[in-house]
Order: C-alpha cells, then structure tokens, then sequence
C-alpha cells in the first residue's frame, strides 16, 4: 500500500505542476495575444486618420487649382478600397494582411501620384490649407510607419511564444497560432527616382 500511494502522490504532483504550468503558458499567451491586438487597433486607427484626411486634401486641391479629374478620382477609389477592408484582430492571418496592405499600398500610391502633380501648381502649393494637409498627411504616414513596426514587435514576440517549447505543445491544444506581420511592398525593393 505504501509504495502505491507513494506512486499516486507522485502522480498527482506532477498532474498539479503540469496544469500549473499549462496555466502559466495559457496566462502568457493571452497576454501577448491581447498586446498584438492593441497593437493591431493602433495601425487601424492610423490608416483611419489618414482615410479622415484625404476628403479634406482634395477638397482643398479641387478648390485652389483647375486639376487632372484623373488623379482625384484614383485618390477618391483608393480610399475608398482601402476603408472597405477590414481585418479582424483574431484573424490576423498573412494572407488577410497582405490584402489589407495591397489596398493601403494603393492608396499610397495614388497620394503620391496627387503631391507629384501638385508641383505644377505654384498657388496650390502656395495655399496655406494645402501646406497644413500635406504637413498632416506626412505625419500621419510616419505614425503608420510607427504602428506598424509595433505592431510587427508585437507579432514577433507572441509568434516566439506560440512557437517554444514547451508552449508550442500547449498552444495547439489551446487554440493559439501563429499571426501575420506586415511585409515591405514589393514596390518599396526600387529605389525612387528624383527629377527635375
């Protein structure tokens, strides 16, 4: 009998560390799980911004020059793309980032392609309004900048502790998997050229 509870003791022991440390893990996961949210909320909130500020630009571009239709409409259909994509911060999987940055990315483009033709506009660059929204504009792409390597740091820890051992055994039976981080444009590999 004494060495059969001696056994039972010992097993109950190690049942109780191990569903210790299953909490332990479990407790962490979620932790680092809730910061890649947060963090994920801040990127959106950033692109919102930036979506809030553009009717304002071509407003204020409309009104100062006779401008290329062209060029505000592709602004105009690119926000409205990229507002139309929603990611859902428990489904941060790479291919649904990559649809959400494909969208953004466009949008990026087609502000660009706006300042570009802007610099044929000497009174539009002149305009006060003008000069604030851009001010804001470059602003608001370096706070996404910002959010977005956060977000990534954020991604980068949780994913290490989804992927170490021994929470990596815990994490699948808990339902925890790896999430998707944002990855440079394949436009950004090209160096800009600069002409006068």
């Amino acid at each position: 009998m004494r060495k059969g509870s001696i056994v039972i003791i010992v097993l109950l022991a190690l049942l109780l560390i191990g569903g210790c440390q299953a909490c332990n893990i479990q407790k962490t996961l979620v932790s680092t799980e809730e910061n890649v949210k947060g963090k994920w909320g801040e990127v959106q909130n950033q692109y919102q911004r930036r979506a809030d500020l553009i009717p304002n630009l071509v407003n204020t571009v409309k009104g100062a020059a006779n401008f290329e239709q062209k060029t505000l409409t592709d602004v105009i259909n690119a926000r409205a793309k990229a507002t139309s994509i929603q990611v859902n911060p428990e489904n941060l999987t790479p291919e649904k980032l990559q649809e959400f940055q494909n969208a953004q990315g466009e949008l990026s483009q087609a502000l660009g392609r706006l300042m570009v033709v802007t610099e044929n506009y000497p009174e539009l660059k002149a305009n006060q309004n003008f000069l604030a929204l851009q001010d804001q504009l470059e602003g608001t792409e370096n706070r996404i900048t910002v959010a977005r390597k956060n977000f990534n740091e954020a991604v980068q820890e949780y994913n290490v502790q989804v992927r170490t051992f021994p929470n990596s055994i815990f994490a699948g039976m808990l339902g925890f998997e790896k999430k998707g981080m944002f990855e440079a444009d394949a436009a950004a590999q090209k160096a800009p050229q600069v002409q006068f």
